[in-house]
């Protein structure tokens, strides 16, 4: 079963930007993602139509953020993606006038619902910019090596 890997992928992304400043290349972010810049083209380009990231062409081109993590939150860019289901379950189609299930769709569609409604009030609560705290705050805690 494949798995959507793009809202890890996209946030990964968006905090190396910050990390290094603000800006990087397709090419950069392709290095990081273990993939082809005309996929990081594609992928960020619904990062652009959001206004979450800028883009400009050319030699010494590449993407900018074109706003604050701390008023980003996850739950902007999984909208921002497009995903159709988070859950990889589903309910049936095979038999629509059978009234068993139609009965397990309404269960099983209702713990979906519920199930969704919560993962997007999480997503929406957690702030790209406490990622980056995090990123941040665990390089500081690491111990330093001594010098021989």
């Amino acid at each position: 079963m494949q798995r959507d890997t793009r809202l890890a992928r996209l946030l990964h992304v968006l905090i190396h930007m910050h990390l290094r400043g603000g800006a990087t290349t397709s090419e950069t972010i392709a290095l990081m993602l273990h993939t082809n810049p005309a996929f990081v083209r594609r992928t960020m380009a619904a990062l652009r139509e959001a206004g979450y990231v800028n883009s400009t062409g050319g030699p010494g081109g590449g993407w900018a953020l074109a706003c604050d993590l701390g008023d980003l939150t996850v739950r902007n860019v999984y909208e921002a993606i497009g995903h159709a289901e988070p859950f990889v379950i589903s309910v049936a189609d095979d038999n629509r006038t059978c009234p068993v299930e139609a009965a397990v769709n309404r269960h099983i569609g209702a713990a979906l619902d519920a199930a969704e409604k919560t993962l997007l009030e999480l997503l929406g609560e957690t702030r790209l910019s406490e990622i980056a705290r995090d990123v941040t705050s665990s390089r500081q805690r690491k111990p330093k090596k001594k010098a021989e």
